[in-house]
C-alpha cells in the first residue's frame, strides 16, 4: 500500500450526518443508500463523480457524513447539512480489500505517520472518498476507497 502526504484544496459539501458509537458502524452503508436516493435534492453539485465521507472520531463515538461536493452551499435540503472543509495537508492511502481489513489499513497509516514524524490533527475532519468508478468493486463485498487523515504542518 502506497502512503503519501497530499494537500487538498478547500471543499464545499452537502449531505447527511450520523452520530454513533463504534459498535454501530454496521449502519453506515445505509447512509450511502439514503444519500444516493437524495442526490437529486442537492443543488450546485460538482461534476466530480464521488461521494465524500468526512468524519470526526472521538474516544467512544464518532460523527460520519455522506456528502456530495458542491460549487456553492445554498438551499440545503431538509435533514441535510452543508459545510466547508478547509484546505489541509493529509496522509493519503487507498484501501483495497475486505471490510474486515479496513482497521489494518488505518493502523498502517498511523504507523507510517509515526515513522515519518507526522501528527494527526484531531481538530480537523478525516475523509473517505468513494469514486463512482469503484461502485462495481464495492458492490461485490470488497471495498475500494481513498482515505485522507488530516495532519498538522510538518516541522
Amino acid at each position: 500500500m502506497e502512503i503519501q502526504v497530499v494537500e487538498k484544496e478547500e471543499l464545499r459539501v452537502v449531505g447527511i450526518s450520523w452520530n454513533g458509537t463504534y459498535s454501530q458502524t454496521s449502519t453506515i452503508p445505509d447512509l450511502f443508500v439514503e444519500m444516493k436516493g437524495r442526490l437529486e435534492e442537492v443543488v450546485n453539485k460538482t461534476d466530480d463523480p464521488v461521494l465524500i465521507a468526512p468524519f470526526h472520531s472521538r474516544e467512544t463515538e464518532f460523527t460520519y457524513f455522506v456528502t456530495k461536493p458542491v460549487i456553492k452551499i445554498e438551499d440545503v435540503p431538509e435533514g441535510m447539512v452543508g459545510f466547508t472543509i478547509p484546505a489541509k495537508n493529509y496522509v493519503f492511502a487507498t484501501h483495497k480489500g475486505r471490510p474486515e481489513e479496513v482497521e489494518n489499513t488505518y493502523l498502517q497509516m498511523f504507523s507510517w505517520m509515526r515513522e515519518y514524524g507526522y501528527e494527526q490533527d484531531f481538530q480537523a475532519l478525516s475523509l473517505e472518498v468513494y469514486r463512482e468508478e469503484h461502485i462495481q468493486q464495492n458492490s461485490t463485498g470488497d471495498l475500494y476507497y481513498e482515505i485522507y487523515l488530516p495532519v498538522k504542518k510538518y516541522s
